[in-house]
């Protein structure tokens, strides 16, 4: 029988989390864009305004001459858009959605005090990062509009996005070495593998579930970053070795699986790996704001630590700009420094994790004696110790006196 109670629009679909923190969502069906609860709450007049925006902008009007949405219709058509990965082509279409009010608006309007009000609106509906964001991907469509001469120049050069405030979480921030030694304690065999790859390699979630079989080969972990392009050359220090070797065997065309012994899909590897998480926090075990893509963030900061260079650390993370030409002549580069980078990286590791280790070995427990101190006045002066020149003390020293309980 069809609901009754059904209270959102057709072509959307409404579900609450069926683990903590049971959050309610929201989806429309065809496009499979996420309305934000937050920024729209249930019922409210901002809810149904922005399903009925998110659901007219299914429908393919064509832009009129001379407006911005004509200038995002060529863009999404061309190569330059087609070529890029399928999450940031994803994350372009919700910034397009949101900046489909806009369409009909000619494009002389755009202008650089124009876009820092767009900016700061969106920020005041969304967030920092959100407005950030909108004013990075209309930087983009109007530099590839300049250069084929659909608009005199780019209104949004120059423009800067919203500084996060002071005090503010991090998004995405390194790992603590305490936090990376307890997730490796507790995860499960399924989720092991995979978070091992990518804390040990600096890896994201898409790259690592989508490694194939074959990406592993002596001793090495050779692949591309989706989103680049970009050359990636690994070589499998100890502790990752010892998760390969443990992990349960599986048929999946890819080198990591999920319990079933099937290719993870993003999605499902960040579900699994949410509610491990979500468990971790409630027991106390991790902070808040432990994130998969933070890992990438706390293998740049550990070889940051140990006297990396920027240039060798952007070769790690495979993050590079250069065309894809450069990227074969530049392999052969990789391989050798790669192959100093990963020894120095396991034996920080292994020092941390020691150290976590001993930390832990340290800890006062329950009945041992303590040490309580308090000064006792002595006949030696101080002066014998403060430099010549310095600040004179007291001619009557101290000295600490203790007593075990």
């Amino acid at each position: 029988m069809p609901k009754t109670n059904k209270w959102w629009p057709k072509g959307f679909r409404v579900w609450a989390d069926k683990k903590p923190p049971f959050k309610e969502r929201c989806q429309h069906r065809k496009s499979g864009t996420m309305v934000d609860l937050e920024a729209f709450p249930p019922r409210s007049a901002a809810f149904y305004s922005e399903c009925a925006r998110i659901e007219a902008g299914m429908k393919h009007v064509p832009g009129k001459p001379g407006t911005l949405g004509l200038l995002i219709e060529r863009y999404r058509g061309h190569a330059a858009f087609k070529d890029l990965a399928p999450r940031t082509r994803d994350d372009y279409q919700k910034i397009f959605n949101y900046l489909l009010p806009l369409a009909d608006t000619p494009l002389p309007r755009f202008t650089p005090p124009f876009i820092v009000r767009l900016r700061d609106r969106a920020h005041e509906q969304r967030s920092a990062r959100f407005a950030t964001y909108v004013k990075q991907v209309l930087s983009v469509l109007f530099a590839w509009g300049k250069e084929r001469g659909l608009v005199k120049d780019n209104p949004a050069l120059g423009v800067k996005g919203v500084k996060r405030k002071r005090g503010a979480a991090q998004a995405n921030r390194p790992w603590t070495d305490a936090e990376r030694e307890i997730v490796l304690a507790h995860a499960p065999p399924h989720l092991l593998p995979t978070l091992g790859v990518m804390m040990f390699t600096g890896l994201g979630p898409g790259d690592a579930v989508n490694l194939p079989k074959e990406a592993l080969q002596d001793g090495a972990i050779r692949t591309r970053r989706a989103k680049t392009g970009t050359d990636v050359y690994w070589p499998v220090i100890g502790r990752l070795q010892a998760i390969l070797d443990e992990a349960p065997e599986h048929g999946a065309p890819t080198l990591l699986a999920n319990k079933f012994g099937r290719p993870w899909t993003v999605g499902g590897f960040r579900a699994s790996w949410n509610t491990f998480r979500i468990g971790l926090e409630g027991r106390g075990l991790i902070d808040p704001g432990v994130t998969l893509y933070g890992l990438r963030h706390t293998v740049a900061t550990i070889l940051r630590e140990v006297g990396m260079d920027d240039r060798t650390i952007a070769d790690a993370l495979a993050q590079s700009t250069e065309t894809m030409a450069r990227h074969y002549s530049k392999r052969a580069d990789i391989a050798p420094k790669m192959e100093r980078v990963a020894p120095v990286f396991e034996a920080e590791i292994e020092r941390r994790q020691a150290e976590v280790s001993n930390r832990s070995e340290k800890s006062v427990k329950p009945g041992r004696s303590t040490q309580t101190c308090d000064p006792k006045p002595t006949n030696i002066s101080m002066r014998e110790v403060v430099p010549r020149g310095g600040i004179e003390p007291p001619t009557r020293g101290f000295s600490i006196r203790c007593s075990t309980n």
